[in-house]
């Protein structure tokens, strides 16, 4: 009997421990699961399609010529992708809206360029400097900067140039248009929590707005699943680990 009860002591403190380890992974689960991203129907009428990853590098020195493993990244636009034929797009609500990108080159070899481009082809250039390591970074969109027009998509470019030469290393292209929210989901985004908006714009397909929020949750906690999930949403599941780097100031 004493043996017994002894078992039975010893077995309900596991069961208890297994209880209390289990519930934040099943919560953090139900969580990721329960995040989408509804992507909305690609324009059909865009021209060139864009491209989320370089090709390769070119251009700039020695170092930066040397050919990538296959653990190495290149310089990718974290956005959606359509194929048939391949297309990249994402749209937001915000007239500032933030880009954000996973940039392998650092400060030692190479700057960056934004190029916004409206549907009459006239282009706003911008210069950033780049950080000394690899990482994500956000270019936001200046307020001193006319904001998008709603209803309207525009061509963005990020390219990257060598320091040494100013040529062109690699670049990254695609489209973004601004959309206007239904009454609906503009009183829903009010009222709603940080968690709560990357929901709500993943669900309406708003992808740089979902990003823009799930990068500053992460940024807060970086135990927070938004940031995963919203990148394995779109097949970007390998760069969900890369750091966030302070950068970067969008010049004219």
């Amino acid at each position: 009997m004493q043996k017994i009860q002894i078992f039975l002591a010893v077995s309900l403190t596991f069961l208890s421990c297994i209880q209390v380890r289990a519930e934040p992974q099943d919560s953090k689960e139900q969580l990721n699961n329960s995040l989408i991203f509804a992507a909305p129907p690609p324009p059909v009428d865009t021209g060139e399609p864009g491209k989320r990853t370089e090709a390769g590098s070119r251009g700039c020195s020695q170092e930066m010529n040397k050919p990538l493993t296959s653990s190495q990244k290149r310089l990718t636009a974290l956005v959606p992708i359509y194929s048939n034929p391949e297309l990249v797009f994402g749209t937001t609500i915000a007239g500032y809206p933030s880009f954000l990108f996973y940039v392998p080159y650092s400060s030692d070899f190479a700057y960056g360029e934004f190029v916004l481009e409206d549907e009459a082809q006239n282009q706003t250039i911008y210069k950033t400097s780049l950080t000394a390591t690899p990482g994500v970074v956000s270019l936001r969109l200046p307020s001193k900067a006319a904001p998008l027009e709603t209803g309207k998509r525009y061509r963005w470019y990020f390219n990257i140039y060598c320091n040494k030469d100013n040529q062109i290393v690699a670049n990254v292209e695609g489209y973004v248009k601004r959309e206007r929210p239904n009454p609906a989901l503009k009183t829903q985004l009010e009222k709603a929590t940080p968690t709560q908006r990357v929901t709500l714009y993943g669900t309406n397909g708003i992808w740089y707005d979902a990003l823009s929020v799930a990068s500053e949750l992460r940024r807060i906690n970086s135990q927070d699943p938004s940031w995963t999930a919203m990148l394995q949403a779109v097949g970007l599941n390998d760069f969900a680990t890369e750091l966030n780097v302070e950068c970067c100031n969008l010049e004219s």
